[in-house]
């Protein structure tokens, strides 16, 4: 199934989707990496808001490079996302909706994912380009001094994605396998 997804996302807009599902996602993206995640926890413990509204937020693990004459943008090819587990189940207890990045999450992030009726989307690895062909316009809004992992905004149209965690409980790293390996027999 594919869905088209506008940000801030809602429970309601999530709760239909199972992984496996495509998205095409439009509207606000913020980006942070490992370094923001830290700077965020940070600000969190110190009693200061984070630089963008969390509720119903979409967060893009990447580190664009430089735009190119005539783009908003470089390649802008996700990271690995479990270097942002440690933070990510606050970040979801407070609103977030959305993560979006490559890999497996552990324990406490599916939990997460769940309680909060989350989403966890996967960018396709290795099409940084691609990827970058969505996003319609870059501002950094926090920690310039991060380089590529400022905190930024970006706005998207139609970023192709999957469905990686839903909100169910389902993890397309365990079914994908599963699918296929039946489908064999």
């Amino acid at each position: 199934m594919q869905v088209r997804l506008t940000t801030p996302l809602t429970r309601q807009a999530l709760a239909p989707l199972h992984a496996g599902d495509t998205v095409l996602l439009t509207g606000t993206v913020y980006t942070a990496r490992d370094a923001a995640h830290a700077r965020m926890n940070e600000a969190l413990d110190r009693g200061e808001p984070l630089p963008f509204d969390i509720k119903g937020a979409a967060i893009y693990y990447v580190g664009p490079t430089p735009e190119r004459p005539g783009c908003a943008i470089g390649a802008a090819g996700p990271t690995t996302s479990g270097r942002m587990d440690k933070f990510t189940p606050r970040l979801l207890d407070l609103g977030l909706a959305c993560m979006i990045g490559k890999g497996k999450r552990d324990e406490a992030v599916k939990a997460a994912v769940v309680r909060n009726g989350a989403v966890y989307l996967a960018a396709i690895g290795g099409a940084g380009a691609l990827m970058a062909g969505s996003v319609k316009s870059c501002e950094i809004i926090a920690w310039p001094d991060l380089g590529c992992e400022a905190v930024r905004r970006l706005e998207v149209v139609d970023m192709p994605l999957t469905v990686l965690l839903d909100a169910h409980g389902g993890d397309l790293y365990q079914s994908g396998p599963q699918a296929y390996l039946q489908s064999l027999t």
